[in-house]
């Protein structure tokens, strides 16, 4: 064969890549129940599609180029559904899949060409932070950054043209956590962790004895800081989750999320809505069981709910199309929202507007958690945060008013004024400045009530006007529906403001560059 000693280099050296950081790295990855990063891929995309690029990098340290095979990052392209996305998986078997500036390089190629191109871009997480010989000194430290003017911002930092999802399989520290800091979706497999810096670090610099659970576990980040989206038993229900939460997701901004097929039975509990919604009004209920009447079969997709629970936030789909939902929790602190929740409403609200997904507002809120923690936590500044997002969104927005709606929340849940397409209460929603049994005490506080009836009575005397129709008489809101026909009332605005409108139901992503997280 012509060329027989080259093709027997490549060869020799794809076998070299292709192996990883050897056989006992590799047994000590299974040994701890973890997939190798080759096996991670193959395991979420569709068989067979993998292209992988930069499969012969390497350290460029010298003496370091047969210790680094792919330079501890294994990058590429790949389909997911038939759908183009780009993945970069750190290997954990090499060096610690710390990172390094070849691998930076590869990295951020793989982004610039998914942003380019419009497909997403997915890291499989488990990595050190900075690989410490290479960027010790000052041109160490210096040339981390890319070299070039902007070159270290531009990987730092982003607009939302394409979809990023990050998995933190393992110890993430440094690198991986900016990444996940960065992404859209972050799903945590439980055992993982993630933080600036690891325990060993942390331990030296400050003396603190502390494990990666204590410092950066999956509970700490989906229920503490709401910087894990979702959490995971395994790798495999990673992947799976992965999969769905791309499916409701359109491939670059400047197309809709892709439409599906409406599942059998959808809508077809809507008859009987009204039983799920207590007649006594300080009654608590699950709003979960509402939304799960209106949407589609089975396409509730929750994000963050562990995190902020005053507040649901989840993506659906309603007659084939995608949504994302943004529900009053009645189960918790009365559906009163705290900061967490305003922190994972705007989160939110910035994922939809990036990505054309129209609102839906489901409202039962007695207005925000207040005191002296709401004041030390800055809660006027998060409702104005909240309010500010709100105005410039640019998606469809649809509001339907369960039960309450109290003072600003009001308006933060996409009232009036608010720029809202359609607003629509149901005969049950009571709408006032403030919940009549607190206003009674307010203007009756300075005199006693003589007995409990006349007490009922002060709270009665302010609960005049709060049904709806007032709103609605004065074209305030559009209109008083039946609860009953709320899944067909939210398909035709859907149609409305997407099929037959200027824009088609392209946002104009305002809030694309607004920060990942809070």
């Amino acid at each position: 064969m012509a060329f027989e000693k080259q093709m027997a280099e490549l060869k020799r050296r794809r076998k070299k890549a292709l192996g990883m950081g050897g056989e006992q790295k590799i047994k000590k990855q299974h040994d701890n129940r973890k997939y190798t990063a080759r096996e991670r891929i193959d395991k979420l995309i569709d068989p067979g599609s993998f292209f992988e690029v930069g499969m012969l990098n390497h350290s460029d340290m010298p003496g370091m180029e047969d210790k680094s095979p792919a330079d501890s990052k294994i990058g590429g392209y790949a389909q997911i559904n038939g759908r183009p996305v780009g993945i970069i998986a750190a290997d954990f078997t090499v060096l610690g899949a710390t990172s390094s500036r070849v691998a930076a390089r590869k990295k951020g190629d793989i982004g610039d060409t998914a942003d380019r191109h419009g497909f997403p871009v997915i890291y499989l997480g488990e990595a050190g932070g900075a690989r410490m010989p290479d960027i010790m000194g000052s041109a160490g430290l210096a040339s981390y950054g890319g070299g070039g003017r902007t070159s270290f911002v531009d990987h730092m930092s982003r607009v939302r043209h394409t979809p990023m999802v990050m998995a933190v399989l393992g110890k993430c520290y440094g690198e991986p956590t900016w990444m996940a800091c960065l992404a859209d979706f972050v799903v945590m497999v439980k055992g993982a962790a993630m933080g600036v810096s690891g325990p060993r670090i942390v331990s030296i610099a400050l003396g603190e004895t502390i494990t990666d659970e204590e410092l950066g576990g999956w509970e700490l980040h989906s229920k503490v800081t709401g910087m894990a989206d979702r959490v995971t038993e395994n790798e495999d229900e990673c992947f799976e989750i992965i999969r769905e939460y791309l499916s409701y997701m359109p491939s670059h901004n400047e197309e809709l999320p892709p439409l599906a097929p409406v599942p059998d039975g959808s809508g077809e509990d809507m008859p009987s809505i009204l039983n799920l919604l207590p007649e006594e009004r300080n009654r608590t209920y699950d709003m979960h069981r509402i939304l799960e009447c209106v949407i589609d079969k089975e396409s509730l997709f929750p994000v963050k709910p562990l995190f902020g629970r005053t507040v649901i936030t989840s993506l659906a789909r309603i007659g084939g199309r995608v949504v994302g939902i943004v529900a009053n929790q009645p189960q918790f602190k009365a559906g009163a929202m705290d900061t967490d929740g305003i922190d994972k409403v705007l989160s939110f609200l910035c994922l939809c507007d990036s990505f054309n997904i129209p609102l839906v507002f489901f409202e039962d809120i007695p207005g925000f958690l207040v005191g002296r923690e709401a004041e030390r936590k800055r809660v006027g500044a998060r409702v104005m945060n909240f309010m500010n997002a709100l105005g410039l969104l640019t998606v469809p927005k649809i509001t339907v008013i369960v039960r309450k709606a109290y003072g600003m929340a009001y308006w933060n849940m996409c009232g009036s004024g608010t720029g809202v397409d359609s607003i629509v209460a149901w005969p049950t929603a009571e709408m006032s400045f403030i919940d009549p049994a607190i206003a009674a005490n307010v203007v009756f506080g300075a005199t006693p009530a003589k007995d409990p009836e006349d007490q009922a009575e002060r709270i009665t005397k302010m609960a005049e006007g709060t049904d709806p129709y007032g709103a609605a008489g004065l074209h305030f809101i559009h209109d008083v529906i039946d609860p009953r026909e709320t899944r067909n009332h939210i398909i035709s605005v859907l149609r409305q403001t997407q099929d037959q409108s200027r824009r088609k139901g392209i946002s104009e992503h305002r809030l694309a560059n607004w920060p990942t997280k809070f």
